[in-house]
């Protein structure tokens, strides 16, 4: 059988995955929470923080639709890279809540340079201080951004039953890496939503 040119939300290759299920119930109530608190932004004066919140969780609902439509596309390493991009939207908006000093940062422009590492403001967030955490999830999607060899091994795709290359285009047979990729944005979007 043919590949489809595009893939439908009837004939997607990992429909049916728990995470896939999960991260679609996690998008669809999230959307509806932003919906009717977008309304409450209109028609009401905002703090410092829920300004910051408009701007950031929005952004941060578009990179996860973003990412949900590039797993339907069986597109998984680059809905990867676009998890860098969520995780800092959540981790922001994370450390604004707690850190009210940094909102005059953020107002500036929260500019390279004077802005917390991301390392920190997920450290400064985490319930534990994770700091080696917060190092290691750091240095894994900064590995994915940047294209070094270690961003290599989650581009791997089988070509047959004892050949591995590096794919270019649609990974049709990776379960486990459209689940962690799907574990991932949901607890990220999880993190955004809750702020």
């Amino acid at each position: 059988m043919d590949t489809p040119v595009h893939f439908s939300s009837g004939d997607e290759p990992y429909i049916g995955r728990k995470p896939l299920y999960v991260f679609d119930v996690l998008i669809s109530s999230t959307l509806d929470l932003s919906a009717k608190l977008a309304e409450r932004t209109r028609a009401e004066q905002l703090t410092e923080l829920q300004k910051a919140a408009a701007q950031i969780v929005p952004q941060g609902l578009n990179i996860a639709l973003s990412i949900r439509e590039l797993v339907r596309q069986a597109h998984l390493f680059p809905a990867l890279v676009l998890l860098r991009s969520l995780v800092e939207r959540a981790a922001v908006i994370s450390y604004l809540r707690v850190t009210s000093d940094a909102l005059p940062l953020w107002e500036r422009g929260w500019k390279h340079g004077e802005r917390p590492s991301l390392v920190k403001m997920l450290t400064v967030t985490h319930p534990t201080k994770d700091t080696e955490g917060a190092r290691k999830t750091c240095e894994t999607l900064n590995h994915l951004v940047h294209g070094d060899p270690f961003a290599a091994e989650y581009n791997l795709v089988a070509l047959g039953e004892d050949a591995w290359g590096y794919g270019v285009g649609r990974n049709l047979n990776d379960g486990p890496l459209c689940d962690f990729v799907c574990d991932q944005s949901i607890s990220w979007l999880t993190v955004l939503a809750a702020n």
